[in-house]
């Protein structure tokens, strides 16, 4: 099977397009409070628009230029995120925000992944329209550039689902309507919905227009950037804490799982066993750092509740948010918020990780081995929400797992090789990998990436990606076996 360069580039041209369109959202924010960015915005909408239209000129005339097939969708989607990326650091750099390359893709490839692991140590300093930008990069990579995508053009057909299924690489690609098309925009309708009922409510509690939206934005994608150096922390306000909580939480659940439920098919989310562990696995998580900072920090139940709930949430689903610097509460803390950094949130949302589904899925595996092993000519499938479980997926898990693991450790030693302490380069690796954003020891949450050494740097962006596309639809592409012909 030949790579489709044609149909590649074709997409890549369009990505380039709407990265235009959200660069000049920008303009507006730069030209009401006056921060001395509008020309920077102005060469940055087109130079992608330059370089959009340049690949689309000679694509679009094309037949290929539809023509997806599964190869072509893992190799457009990794190097969507690599190309959005390297489009997106440019506004940083021309506005003298982030001079540095380096640095400017760092927070670029940090944003569209999701990560929210930042170099900045002088947020409040910024220009306020690259504070939004930064917030438009995660808001618009938490649902997928795939999923907008297919949204907007009907002609790509079977390869829409090529595409999706390469982005969003879940145990099910689960639909709202047969027709992907339908499903990505009803998708972007619930995500737009739920980005306004937020920002409604943050100016409830206080907050002003401009931190409201932009919280709201990367809180629904599980982002995690600020607006203020110290994060959620500095409004000093439960209300705003608790609003937030309950809006990264919902942006750990699977979005169609949300969407059956607003129509009312509450059984569907009832009946889902992911969700149920989900729920659980964050009540019993919260309740736990709550005892063991009442009993051990001297702190109150209520506070420690509310501090509990919202790092717990935040460290969970992946967002990165901070309240506290939960490494600061001790090392059985610590060692707890670390572990969380390897569970995630539920498939099919923004949040990042190995995704409770696969854990739930290893765990029910395991248990039924042993009965595997007092019977062993007895058939034994795995059950997920009450069907059996195909074997290539248990297959496919377990390699996920063994995988995402050894890339840890292996990612944890070069670091530590590049100068990092042990702790550090462990936290920032699992933090990267996972799309979590605040990692342990110089990177954690009262810290930033500033320091990081600059092959660091680039390693983690590499693993942002890896981490956001799950692993396979990256590596794929360095195997033999995707280039051959056959």
């Amino acid at each position: 099977m030949k790579i489709n360069f044609v149909g590649i580039l074709n997409i890549l041209s369009v990505l380039l397009f709407i990265n235009a369109i959200l660069m000049a959202l920008c303009i507006p924010f730069s030209i009401y409070y006056q921060d001395n960015t509008l020309m920077s915005w102005v060469y940055s909408v087109v130079i992608s628009l330059f370089l959009g239209g340049s690949l689309w000129s000679v694509t679009y005339k094309s037949k290929k230029s539809s023509q997806i097939k599964k190869r072509d969708g893992y190799i457009i989607v990794t190097l969507s995120w690599v190309v959005m990326a390297l489009s997106g650091s440019v506004p940083f750099m021309l506005t003298g925000a982030i001079p540095s390359f380096t640095d400017a893709f760092f927070e670029s490839i940090s944003g569209f992944t999701t990560t929210g692991a930042s170099i900045l140590d002088n947020i409040e300093e910024m220009p306020q329209s690259i504070l939004f930008w930064r917030s438009l990069t995660q808001w618009i990579g938490g649902l997928g550039f795939i999923v907008l995508v297919i949204s907007v053009l009907p002609s790509l057909g079977i390869g829409g689902m090529q595409l999706f299924l390469a982005e969003a690489p879940g145990i099910t690609a689960d639909k709202i309507k047969p027709r992907i098309q339908d499903t990505g925009k009803r998708l972007w309708f619930l995500y737009i919905g739920m980005t306004l009922l937020e920002t409604i409510l943050l100016l409830f509690g206080g907050m002003s227009f401009f931190d409201a939206i932009n919280h709201s934005l990367t809180t629904v994608s599980t982002g995690g950037f600020s607006t203020k150096q110290a994060s959620v922390a500095h409004f000093e306000s439960a209300y705003i804490e608790y609003i937030i909580t309950i809006f990264m939480f919902l942006g750990g659940t699977s979005l169609v799982l949300i969407y059956l439920t607003l129509k009312g098919k509450f059984k569907k989310i009832l009946s889902n066993e992911e969700f149920r562990a989900y729920a659980l696995i964050t009540l019993f998580t919260i309740l736990l750092v709550t005892f063991i900072l009442a009993l051990y920090n001297d702190l109150p139940f209520g506070e420690s509740f509310r501090l509990s709930a919202f790092q717990v949430v935040s460290v969970l689903t992946t967002t990165g948010f901070a309240s506290d610097d939960f490494t600061a509460w001790g090392g059985s803390i610590a060692l707890i918020f670390f572990t969380l950094m390897f569970i995630g949130g539920s498939a099919g949302s923004t949040s990042g990780g190995v995704k409770i589904v696969r854990h739930l899925i290893i765990a029910k595996n395991s248990i039924i081995e042993f009965k595997r092993q007092l019977h062993l000519s007895a058939i034994i499938p795995v059950r997920f929400n009450g069907k059996a479980v195909a074997h290539e997926i248990t297959r496919n898990i377990l390699a996920f797992v063994i995988i995402y693991i050894t890339i840890f450790g292996i990612g944890s030693v070069v670091i530590s090789l590049l100068g990092m302490d042990a702790i550090s380069a462990m936290g920032s690796v699992a933090t990267c990998l996972g799309n979590v954003g605040p990692g342990l020891g110089t990177t954690g949450p009262a810290h930033s990436y500033a320091h990081v050494p600059q092959a660091a740097k680039w390693i983690f962006g590499g693993l942002m990606v890896i981490g956001r596309l799950e692993i396979f639809t990256v590596l794929i592409i360095f195997t033999r076996y995707f280039w051959r012909s056959n």
